[in-house]
């Protein structure tokens, strides 16, 4: 049995295909572990959701906010964007059950030693605080008031976390930082303006994983989201978004027998798409 991490696919469901195939993957005996973001942007969203699906309980994924952003088009809480290619799963005949699917799937999970998110931590949050966050936010989507809490979900207030954030506040606080952040200050003020690489951290804020004392240090972190900073081992960060859907790699990362240790293994994008940010 093999146990794969997977970065941001992105709609680029040839890529995965032939990244499945380079890893000799059988879903009656491996398992992935996707990082969020498996649609828009490339050119076959609906490909790579039924993909996924199909694998049932041998793949796991965490949602990133491209998931999100599909969640809130096809409920009509946000307008699509110009550069959206997620038509294709709004217009499908199972769009139903693909959403439904969808909006189940864990904001943070933990298995065999990791603990996985799309984006990043605060520093406040320990291991466990943030699965239990996680956890709130996912029973929100499951539950029947799903489509009103996406119609709350955008902005980027409150910026920090503090234990007595109630509501939509805290829910909002959740969702950035497990699905958009990568800077933050000490405090664990979060930046959304900033996109570039680690090096370009505004005055006063830093990696999130860079925050010093942060409460889930020391724990192995996977994540994906931030295609600029690109493939990062760490002993505590593995980051896998390697921008496949802007022409570089999709990555995968396979469990090796000893802790905190994995193998990557990679396939190039043939679909590049114009620059930007994942």
């Amino acid at each position: 049995m093999a146990l794969y991490m997977i970065g941001d696919v992105q709609g680029c469901d040839d890529a995965l295909a032939r990244l499945l195939a380079h890893i000799g993957f059988s879903a009656s005996r491996d398992t992935l572990y996707l990082l969020g973001d498996l649609v828009n942007r490339g050119p076959r969203s609906l490909a790579v959701l039924r993909r996924v699906m199909a694998l049932d309980g041998a793949a796991r994924c965490v949602l990133g906010n491209h998931d999100l952003h599909l969640l809130a088009v096809a409920q009509g809480a946000r307008r699509a964007h110009r550069s959206d290619t997620l038509q294709a799963v709004l217009d499908a005949p199972d769009r139903a059950r693909l959403i439904d699917w969808l909006r189940a799937q864990p904001l943070a999970l933990q298995a065999h030693g990791w603990l996985m998110v799309h984006a990043g931590l605060l520093p406040q949050w320990s291991v466990q605080q943030t699965l239990d966050l996680a956890g709130e936010v996912q029973a929100v989507l499951r539950g029947p008031r799903w489509p009103d809490f996406l119609h709350q979900m955008y902005g980027n207030q409150p910026d920090r976390w503090h234990d007595g954030l109630q509501g939509m506040d805290r829910l909002r606080v959740v969702v950035n930082a497990l699905t958009r952040l990568r800077f933050c200050n000490a405090q664990g003020v979060m930046d959304f303006a900033t996109k570039d690489g680690a090096g370009a951290a505004p005055k006063g804020f830093m990696p999130w994983f860079d925050v010093p004392e942060r409460n889930s240090a020391g724990a192995p972190v996977a994540v994906g989201h931030w295609s600029t900073l690109g493939l990062m081992q760490r002993p505590d960060v593995l980051a896998l978004d390697t921008g496949c859907v802007w022409g570089g790699c999709l990555s995968a990362a396979r469990l090796l027998a000893t802790p905190g240790e994995v193998e990557i293994l990679q396939v190039r994008c043939e679909q590049a798409q114009v620059p930007g940010q994942a």
